[in-house]
């Protein structure tokens, strides 16, 4: 399910458990890379699958970023308009997501008409209330290009000491992740040019974060608490509030944005981050009209946010500063999600350097997207930065998924798929007696802990320890499918070899509705091969699901018929591992000069040869 079906939209259900979420809304300015999709949208998409499989009321929000100067300078380069640029990047983030299985509820876009009208009506209510000022600043003015320069437009050396950075933007440094103003920069230069700019003074309006301190800390105290905000989003937040706030500027000399709906500031657009989080509004009203029982509606509905560490102070500073100004009863954020950095072989993910695997280069593989979203999610940063390597994608494919899943549910649904007098003949066995079968008993406990410890990581958003909770259930299966040697209990016991048979077909199950929100088309697989229908796929309390997993015999009726036991892994072998990272080694530049040369040298081959061959027809 998701924005490309177009259901009809869900509105909160009194009584019900609803849950809006949202993930840091994406650039336009590149193709996404493995980085940014399990910083934010994979992460995010992770937890409402879990929630609808739950029974919660939930909905998930998100949609590409796309005003402001990095779209700006992407269509200088690319000789283009900003419109043209963000309606080619946004239709390829829609493509990779949608190859991701990312099940958004709406997936839309920041350059709406929707998003210009929800934007100004905030803006002019913090006018009203008197938290926005005008103030004039210096900023820098590049000659020859007769503009303002906004923050992206500008490069220089990152004044931070101990990094000195040679390509730090005017808005933040790349490096060592320093938030920088302009001005800041050593030796700057304009990003068009090259030319160096000069100070000059303009006029722009600023949000009174100072005014808004008070209110803003206590929404912080108590809802960090109540939300269990990560580690590192706390840290971030008290950082800022130690350093003091100041006035933010919420304007900026552009052409592309939200137009400031005030004369004198007709020829200004409203600054991205200013705009940006009110994105998650403008695209939920693009999703239902009644888009205010979201977001105006607090006692009966919880937001959760999913992020990278750079997003954290926008999201729990400035978003919640600007909608407490309005002194509207806005949904605030519960839950804030946040990822550190995954960083790819030896060096860094990077966009703007076209460095690491890209949401499009994973599509070009051979590996299927459950693998990579497997793998994404078990090396989830949540605490520090991780490593992408191929050979740990190599290691968790053929040991975690081949050997330990894909093995376990290919055993037992290949056993019962043989004929009778083999096996059971794809059929079901009854199973009485299961409950006081010693082996099966204790499974039975340690499998209802697993799925306990699974319902709390997950209710507090930690994700790699759910995920990996799941994938301990599968290992104790296969443990009992060991243990009870039920290959020789076909022959001497046939009770006890249906007991464990229909038991470890339970698990199976259960496997498949546990690891659903992290690899969906496996669930897909092994819901097909279960004959069952995926619709029935359920964690919910008020079923009596979460009883039954600790009854894994109980699970699958007796003579419901299987579908036809396929491997759901394949091994990824050495030879491959090499093969790809050759190809994926250097920036996107790099690769692309080298398949230029690749195919320059097969062209050349075929021309000699070609050559060669008309001088041997012509000899003879």
């Amino acid at each position: 399910m998701g924005d490309f079906d177009r259901p009809v939209p869900k509105l909160p259900i009194p009584g019900k458990r609803n849950i809006l979420i949202t993930s840091a809304l994406p650039y336009v300015n590149n193709v996404p890379h493995l980085g940014n999709i399990i910083g934010c949208v994979l992460s995010a998409d992770v937890f409402a699958r879990y929630c609808r499989l739950r029974g919660y009321n939930a909905i998930y929000i998100c949609g590409t970023d796309e005003y402001g100067t990095a779209t700006e300078t992407k269509a200088m380069e690319e000789n283009s308009t900003p419109r043209q640029i963000c309606d080619k990047y946004h239709a390829i983030h829609r493509e990779v997501y949608k190859w991701f299985n990312i099940s958004f509820d709406e997936f839309g876009r920041t350059s709406s008409p929707q998003q210009t009208e929800v934007c100004q009506a905030i803006f002019k209510t913090l006018l009203d209330n008197n938290w926005l000022s005008e103030n004039t600043m210096k900023q820098l003015y590049c000659d020859t290009c007769e503009k303002f320069l906004a923050d992206r437009l500008v490069e220089g050396n990152c004044p931070t000491e101990g990094c000195n950075y040679d390509s730090a933007r005017g808005d933040q440094c790349e490096n060592c992740g320093k938030l920088l103003n302009p001005t800041e920069l050593i030796n700057p230069r304009c990003k068009q040019c090259k030319n160096t700019p000069r100070i000059r003074d303009t006029n722009h309006l600023f949000l009174e974060l100072p005014l808004l301190k008070d209110k803003l800390v206590s929404y912080i105290e108590s809802m960090s608490v109540a939300g269990s905000w990560s580690q590192n989003a706390i840290q971030t937040t008290n950082a800022w509030l130690k350093e003091g706030l100041k006035q933010r500027c919420i304007t900026r000399d552009l052409k592309w944005g939200v137009p400031v709906p005030l004369d004198e500031f007709k020829d200004k657009v409203f600054y991205v981050w200013f705009d940006a989080p009110i994105g998650y509004v403008s695209i939920t009203s693009c999703y239902t009209r009644d888009w205010e029982k979201w977001w105006k509606n607090p006692d009966n509905v919880e937001l959760y946010q999913f992020m990278g560490k750079d997003n954290v102070p926008f999201h729990t500073v400035m978003f919640p500063s600007t909608l407490i100004g309005t002194g509207e009863n806005w949904t605030m954020m519960k839950t804030i999600s946040v990822t550190e950095y995954l960083n790819y072989e030896a060096g860094k993910f990077s966009k703007s350097k076209g460095v690491g695997v890209f949401g499009n280069d994973a599509k070009d593989t051979n590996i299927p997207v459950e693998v990579w979203r497997y793998y994404l999610l078990t090396n989830r940063p949540e605490v520090s930065d991780t490593l992408f390597t191929w050979s740990d994608l190599q290691t968790k494919l053929n040991n975690e998924l081949l050997n330990n899943l894909g093995n376990f549910i290919n055993r037992v649904l290949s056993f019962l798929a043989k004929p009778t007098g083999l096996g059971y003949g794809s059929v079901i066995p009854d199973a009485p007696g299961a409950d006081s079968h010693p082996l099966t008993k204790k499974l039975g406990e340690e499998v209802g802990k697993y799925v306990e410890q699974y319902l709390e990581a997950m209710e507090k958003v930690k994700l790699k320890q759910g995920l990996k909770t799941a994938m301990s259930i599968s290992s104790e299966g296969n443990a009992y499918l060991q243990e009870s040697q039920f290959w020789k209990l076909y022959k001497e016991d046939q009770p006890s070899c249906s007991i464990v048979i229909k038991t470890s077909l339970g698990l199976v199950y259960l496997l498949a509705c546990l690891l659903e929100p992290f690899m969906p088309s496996f669930s897909v697989e092994v819901f097909k091969q279960l004959n069952l229908p995926l619709e029935q796929a359920s964690l919910c309390d008020e079923k009596g699901d979460m009883d039954r997993a600790k009854r894994p015999w109980d699970i699958l009726p007796a003579g419901h018929k299987i579908g036809t036991p396929e491997p759901l892994f394949k091994d990824l072998k050495d030879e491959e591992v090499e093969d790809y990272r050759r190809r994926f080694a250097g920036s996107q530049a790099d690769r692309l000069e080298r398949e230029e040369a690749e195919k320059a040298a097969k062209l050349a081959e075929q021309l000699k040869k070609k050559a060669s061959g008309c001088i041997l027809h012509a000899s003879s």
